[in-house]
């Protein structure tokens, strides 16, 4: 075992911090190469881009709104919340159902 704790992160709680941890690890956006796939507690298949602190390992779970606000991603949007505040992260609408 590696030692990390190991953290399932839907958009809806995603924190700044692992969103400037996202963007630092994929610049250029994540392609499939970068996807894991596995199945939670219910069964259903889920898949993730990871991204590691010191002391953890965020899987970070797929969706067009994800996509969405890494392309838009300004560090300046943030300056005003906590790193670990899942407030500062506003819920967007699907871009895919515009």
């Amino acid at each position: 075992m590696d030692g990390l704790k190991r953290i399932i992160v839907d958009f809806k709680k995603l924190t700044p911090e692992v969103l400037k941890l996202l963007v630092e690890r994929y610049p250029d956006g994540y392609d499939d190469r970068n996807v894991i796939s596995f199945r939670n507690a219910n069964g259903e298949r889920i898949e993730a881009v990871e991204v590691l602190t010191s002391d953890t390992k965020y899987l970070v779970k797929i969706s067009a709104k994800l996509e969405h606000t890494m392309a838009n991603y300004d560090e300046d949007d943030y300056s005003d919340f906590e790193d670990d505040d899942p407030d500062a992260i506003p819920d967007i609408e699907d871009p895919e159902e515009e």
